[in-house]
Order: C-alpha cells, then sequence, then structure tokens
C-alpha cells in the first residue's frame, strides 16, 4: 500500500507551486481494487512570466511514477484552465476540488471551494448523463462485462441525483447508497475491492443492470427538471480575482 508520505514525495517533484492535490479515481469513488492506480489530481500556478509573453504555455501537466509495483499517475492544470472548467458545467474538476482525500492543499484550497460552491448548477445533471452513457458502453462492448464499468455507471449517476437534489459534490459511492439502499451495489464494491482492476461479472442479470442503468437515467433526468439550483455560475468575477492575486503574488499570498 502507497503511503502519503510517497504520494507527497511524488507530488513535490511538480516544476510549479500547487494550489492543491488530491486524489481522484477509484480511491476517491470508494472502489479502488487491489492494484489500482492512485490518481492525483490538482492544480498548480505558472509564474507571471510564463503566460503573458508570445510563447503558449503548457497548462497540463502529466507525470507518473511507480512504486512498489503500483502507479502513482499526477495530472495538474494550470489555475486559469482549471478555473475555466469549473465555470463550465464540469462535475469532474469540481469532484477533485472538493476530495475529502488530500494530499496537498495550499492556503488557497479552502478559498477555492468556498467560490466553487457558487459553480453548481442544475446543467451539471448533463455532465452526469453523458458520462453514464459512455461508461455504459463500455460496459457493453466488453464479451466478458468488467465490474469497474459498471460500478462508474451507478457512481455517477447517484453522484449526480445527489448533487441536483443537495448541490453538494459526493463521490463515494457506499456513500451515495446510504440514501439509496441498492443491495447489488454492495456486492459489486465487494467484487471490485477484493478482485484486480479488470475483474468481470461472473454469471450477472444483464438485463437487470440494464434495467437499473435506465430509471437511475430517468431519476436523474426528473431531479434536472425539478432541481432548484442555478441555471448559471456565479463565480466568474471572484475566480478571476483569485487568478489575478496569485499571478501577481503567488500561491501563499
Amino acid at each position: 500500500m502507497i503511503h502519503h508520505n510517497e504520494m507527497m514525495q511524488h507530488v513535490q517533484t511538480h516544476p510549479f507551486p500547487l494550489l492543491f492535490a488530491t486524489l481522484s479515481g477509484a480511491h476517491l469513488y470508494g472502489f479502488p481494487s487491489p492494484d489500482s492506480d492512485f490518481d492525483i489530481r490538482g492544480v498548480h500556478l505558472m509564474p507571471l512570466e510564463m503566460v503573458v509573453g508570445l510563447k503558449e504555455p503548457t497548462e497540463t501537466i502529466e507525470k507518473d511514477g511507480f512504486y512498489d509495483g503500483l502507479e502513482i499517475d499526477l495530472v495538474t492544470h494550470d489555475a486559469k484552465k482549471f478555473f475555466t472548467l469549473m465555470l463550465k458545467r464540469n462535475g469532474y474538476v469540481l469532484e477533485q476540488l472538493f476530495s475529502p482525500l488530500v494530499v496537498y492543499a495550499s492556503p488557497v484550497h479552502d478559498e477555492l471551494k468556498a467560490i466553487a460552491a457558487h459553480c453548481i448548477t442544475k446543467h451539471h445533471a448533463h455532465h452526469y448523463l453523458g458520462f453514464a452513457a459512455t461508461q455504459w458502453k463500455l460496459f457493453q462492448k466488453h464479451s466478458e462485462p468488467r465490474v469497474k464499468p459498471l460500478l462508474y455507471v451507478y457512481r455517477v449517476l447517484l453522484t449526480g441525483i445527489h448533487l441536483m437534489r443537495t448541490g453538494i459534490i459526493e463521490a463515494n459511492l457506499m456513500t451515495l447508497n446510504e440514501e439509496h439502499h441498492l443491495p447489488y451495489i454492495q456486492d459489486l464494491i465487494t467484487q471490485k475491492l477484493e478482485g484486480p482492476e479488470k475483474g468481470v461479472i461472473h454469471g450477472p442479470d444483464l438485463n437487470f443492470y440494464a434495467q437499473e442503468y435506465i430509471r437511475l437515467t430517468q431519476k436523474l433526468e426528473a431531479e434536472h427538471q425539478k432541481s432548484t439550483l442555478p441555471d448559471v455560475p456565479a463565480a466568474h468575477e471572484a475566480l478571476n480575482t483569485l487568478l489575478v492575486r496569485l499571478r501577481l503574488d503567488g500561491v501563499h499570498a
């Protein structure tokens, strides 16, 4: 098992100051396999001289590392790119920001989360509906149906339903299922936790899983229609002000 110190060692090799770095992927979703990669996601800040000149900066940095045979995958975006994504209906970046599995946090992390609360809209439902549809196609295309994409299908649908009802980002499937009490969710999670990353479903009732996919999709669509969340984000000015301050004064300002 990789410990926090080893993840910090990987993060500390980043060439730019970080606003935060958190665990995403299966660890955040509550169903890592014994051989699951550690997906670290975050935001870095490029210095002013790199963003005001004629050269196009590289806004996304990816860095892999291997420890005891397991992989740490670090991906970060520059603050401008990440802030821009926050203003779109992109639930993925908000899940990274609100992830409780914090590897590194600067003083700006909490400030950014407070602003992000005003980025959430009812139209984030479209992100989760689209992601679920993509994962369902991935699940269906394998001759031996895999547990992982099926869990992703249900995870994103339940995250979307919870978000439409509460305005809160929750990505852990076990926590989400405390509201829905779907017995097959725990069975699938147990199989994923105890098996390999690419474990398959043996003798599944594919028709049942398909009906649940349809039912939860329709539930998310219904929750979207009646959601009281705003139509548009209200954080543009706050994010702009924060970005300008960070560019001029640095992460620890």
